[in-house]
């Protein structure tokens, strides 16, 4: 069965020997390699990646999406350079992992979906969208491979995110203009300021922080110094009170989900550590806690349960029905075309989405992560997607046990990782922010955190433990 799991993982198989033995990989890889040995510059590539990578993840919540696709451009144009000067025994190392695999059937089965869409234009130009987030992933997973670069990427979207969260929490105290129809004008919320910071959208806002307030927990424990745990519980407080004062329904089951997983799995990084009473007792305690705080405020405070309750109100309340009406059509848009899809990308949706839509019931996206992939890329592309889900969750537990083993606290980012993964999949599920590149490139940032600690399963059972470090 153990055997099963790993062929279907791939966390078996031998990556080093198959691009040992691949032509296109000896063809491509390493043909610009003696002039990268003439540069200057080129010497410092990978750091000229991260100041790149750098400037989108600082930007990102303040420039148009416009400029966010000229920095991917940039970025995937040195990552091809790099690529193809780089030295062969550096990515036979371990720059190329399972999870890369897996994204590169899931980009071949939008390139199908696009070849078969019935708006192949709108098609084709979302497909290089999507190449460009996916190759931005493989410049973020050689990047963030070198420590001291990936502590500095980490560093720096929390800051950036404290920035944003003081922004939304001033917003609360004084005030800030609704820019859009974001609640019910028959609701008692009617008049409840939703801060949205420098995003303009709460769902958007709350999707940008979730992984912010993910982190800075883990900070708290991973950085080294009372100064520094100190700056981190503050980024905690601030982020986690602007998103909930987002207001955002989906957001806030997110963060739910996020906090409870990173809580589930610090309790399994101690364990070993606990007296037997606090290793049976601490996480029902925590999550006993994190309910009755719940509960306290569904109580006590009147927005929170409106919109708590409003969540189970089904029909009775407009945004729930809503989505259920452009559900109801996007469910009959996968039924017509289930196998591919009609294509990757919102431009391929507006187009087609309008031959099925509710009177009055327009839309831009399918309001869930899944039914927008299983839409664009029909159950292929799903199916494809959830296997990455499970390749990368794998990933990340394999190497946090490694992690465990020498009690390094590397390990605690990848804890980061994977609660911030379930948690935006948790938000995506009744929302599609996922998709803005604000939001978007901070998935793919996770993903390639988890595959920047990837350790090949053969070294891996003959590499020496690590030494223990000190947080």
């Amino acid at each position: 069965m153990n055997l099963v799991w790993q062929r279907f993982t791939l966390s078996s198989v031998p990556l080093k020997e198959y691009l040992d033995t691949s032509y296109l990989h000896r063809l491509m890889v390493g043909i610009l390699h003696p002039w990268r040995q003439t540069s200057i510059l080129m010497q410092w590539g990978d750091t000229i990646a991260a100041a790149l990578l750098s400037l989108i993840y600082a930007l990102a919540p303040f420039v148009s999406s416009t400029l966010l696709g000229l920095l991917l451009v940039a970025c995937v144009g040195f990552w091809v350079l790099l690529t193809l000067s780089d030295e062969t025994s550096l990515i036979n190392a371990a720059s190329v992992t399972p999870i890369h695999l897996v994204v590169l059937l899931y980009w071949s089965i939008a390139v199908i979906a696009t070849a078969l869409s019935p708006v192949k234009k709108a098609a084709l130009n979302d497909l290089v969208t999507l190449t460009l987030y996916l190759l931005l992933f493989a410049l973020c997973a050689r990047v963030l491979r070198i420590s001291r670069l990936r502590s500095w990427l980490i560093t720096l979207y929390l800051h950036v995110s404290l920035i944003v969260s003081v922004y939304g929490i001033r917003q609360w105290f004084f005030g800030a203009k609704a820019l859009a129809t974001w609640v019910d004008p028959e609701s008692s919320l009617a008049k409840t300021t939703r801060v949205y910071s420098y995003l303009g959208n709460p769902n958007l806002l709350a999707g940008y922080l979730l992984p912010a307030v993910v982190l800075s927990l883990i900070a708290i424990f991973a950085w080294r110094g009372w100064i520094r745990k100190a700056l981190a519980l503050t980024m905690f407080v601030a982020n986690t009170a602007s998103l909930v004062l987002t207001f955002s329904r989906g957001g806030w089951i997110g963060l739910v989900v996020g906090l409870l997983a990173a809580m589930a799995l610090l309790v399994y990084w101690w364990s070993v550590e606990m007296p037997t009473f606090w290793r049976t007792w601490s996480l029902p305690i925590i999550v006993g806690g994190l309910i009755g705080v719940l509960v306290l405020a569904v109580i006590f405070v009147e927005p929170v349960r409106v919109r708590v309750v409003s969540i189970f109100a089904d029909r009775q309340d407009s945004s729930n029905n809503f989505r259920r009406n452009v559900w109801d059509a996007v469910f009959e848009m996968i039924g017509d075309r289930p196998i591919i899809g009609i294509g990757p990308g919102h431009n391929s949706f507006n187009k087609v989405y309008p031959l099925y839509q509710r009177p009055r019931y327009t839309a831009l996206s399918a309001y869930s992560i899944f039914l927008e992939i299983a839409v664009e890329t029909g159950f292929m592309g799903l199916a494809c997607f959830l296997w990455l889900v499970i390749v990368t969750l794998n990933t990340a537990f394999m190497q946090m046990r490694r992690f465990l083993e020498s009690r390094s606290a590397e390990g605690l980012w990848l804890i980061g990782a994977i609660a911030t993964l379930l948690g935006m999949l948790a938000h995506g599920t009744v929302d599609t922010v996922w998709y803005r590149p604000e939001v978007n490139t901070l998935w793919w940032l996770m993903v390639a955190l988890v595959a920047s600690y990837w350790t090949p399963l053969t070294r891996q059972r003959n590499q020496p433990n690590l030494q223990p470090t000190a947080y």
